[in-house]
């Protein structure tokens, strides 16, 4: 400051400097000018290409964030928002923490960010120890504390919902469980109500999880015909979900796996249904028990005659075992001479095992057979574990493929795998004599899409962002 009052003391500083060469000051002017009709100009371009990434109805990849967005939060075109959802399924719970970009113009969402984490056993193993079982959520609540920053907590809604396994429950157990599970949720820091924690219904699992699978491959914003059928199979339940396109198939349907739901300012019709018991677990205790003699021992079509195996579900330990009556299949070798009699677990009569819980209780609709289906959970664990699919990437397999694997994976004895033969019966008895699916057919099985979990947690999200807990 002293420096400047000496100057101004002194005298106009100007009329002691060199007189500027003619034009000098001219084109200083003009640069500056140009400078700022330069900046002027990026900006203006840069505010029409947030704005049009914000409003642009065709986009790719327009589930996700993307440069332009992170330009949007900074400019307040978009602001960022938060939502947790704690799934409580019937083997493992899991926290997904999700991160959303909001459009302040027409409130719609991108996601950016997703924890998933998951924890075993689930919340319904802990049905005679409820204070136990809540307190198995806090590491799932710490890491959803650690991603998402401090200040937004409060703001954030977190929600409980729990699926098969607690609906499995006698009702004062689930109950008992769920009443410790508030306890822990409304000291988490986050934002919870009198409906944060509950037993989902199975519709709104369906409906909910196909939200997710077309929202995660962009087909929410086309036409109803572009939509996927859901097939999603869980521990305890199973559901499928989609919008029915053809006339015969809303004439032909049971009133209550039909209703409408609210999405994108639209409304739009839906086939959905869940049903209870028909999850791998649950149908595998069904299945196996048709067997169960009276020392309490289960011998089983559905398993290798070397197979002296225990399985623990519902706090309940089976213990397994092949037929009483060994099946054994020739084997030839070169020359077609006979190598080994290999003991397999009968295909066949594993199939009518499975046609007792399956047959008249699961709703074909004809029009499946002419739909692209998407299949996850336990349809896409079972399909990586035989090497059918890719474990990361997922893939495509026609019905004849997983038939002719189900029929393979009952010819082999394999002790690791003791119950293989079993799931993969089940899962295409269930698609083919169920669902109607033929040979033909084929399912896109996925766990993760764009690195994000496939689940209903996602859909969850998303309805309670915009329309609150």
């Amino acid at each position: 400051m002293e420096g400047v009052r000496q100057r101004k003391i002194g005298g106009d500083p100007l009329l002691h400097k060199k007189a500027a060469p003619p034009g000098g000051t001219m084109s200083s002017f003009r640069l500056i000018r140009f400078l700022f009709y330069g900046i002027t100009v990026c900006l203006a371009f840069l505010l029409i290409l947030v704005t049009l990434n914000n409003t642009w109805p065709i986009k790719s990849a327009g589930h996700t964030t993307n440069s332009l967005d992170h330009v949007s939060v900074a400019l307040g075109v978009q602001e960022r928002t938060h939502a947790v959802v704690l799934d409580a399924g019937s083997t493992g719970s899991r926290v997904l923490a999700f991160t959303f970009f909001k459009s302040r113009s027409d409130n719609s969402l991108k996601l950016d960010d997703e924890l998933w984490h998951e924890v075993k056993p689930g919340l319904s193993s802990f049905a005679d120890d409820p204070v136990k079982g809540a307190e198995s959520l806090l590491p799932l609540l710490k890491l959803a504390k650690e991603r998402i920053p401090e200040q937004y907590w409060s703001s954030t809604p977190l929600v409980l919902k729990a699926t098969a396994g607690l609906r499995l429950l006698p009702d004062e157990k689930a109950e008992a469980l769920l009443l410790e599970v508030k306890k822990v949720l409304s000291n988490s820091g986050f934002h919870t109500t009198e409906n944060s924690v509950g037993i989902m219904d199975g519709r709104d699992e369906g409906i909910f999880s196909w939200f997710t699978v077309n929202y995660l491959l962009d087909r929410i914003t086309g036409t109803p015909k572009d939509t996927l059928v859901a097939l999603d199979l869980g521990g305890g339940s199973t559901q499928i979900t989609f919008v029915p396109m053809e006339d015969d198939t809303v004439r032909g349907t049971p009133a209550d796996y039909l209703t409408t739901i609210s999405l994108l300012h639209k409304n739009l019709n839906l086939y959905t249904h869940s049903y209870l018991g028909l999850g791998l677990m649950a149908a595998r205790k069904a299945i196996l028990v048709q067997h169960r003699g009276e020392d309490g021992i289960i011998h089983s079509p559905c398993v290798n005659p070397i197979v002296d195996h225990e399985w623990t579900y519902g706090g309940e330990t089976y213990i397994i075992r092949g037929p009483v009556v060994p099946k054994y299949q020739e084997v030839r070798g070169q020359a077609g001479r006979l190598s080994e009699n290999r003991p397999v677990a009968d295909y066949k009569e594993c199939v009518k095992a499975c046609m007792t819980i399956i047959k008249e209780q699961v709703h074909a609709p004809k029009e499946l057979k002419t739909r692209e289906v998407i299949a996850f959970s336990y349809f896409f664990d079972r399909a990586t574990e035989r090497g059918l699919i890719d474990p990361f990437k997922g893939g495509v397999l026609t019905m004849q493929e997983l038939l002719n694997a189900a029929t393979q994976t009952c010819s082999i004895p394999n002790v690791e795998q003791p119950l293989a033969c079993l799931d993969l019966t089940f899962i295409t008895t269930l698609l083919t004599s169920g669902y109607g699916l033929q040979g033909t057919n084929t399912l896109k099985l996925y766990k993760r899409i764009d690195n994000h979990e496939v689940s209903w947690a996602l859909g969850l999200a998303y309805h309670v962002i915009n329309n609150g807990i």
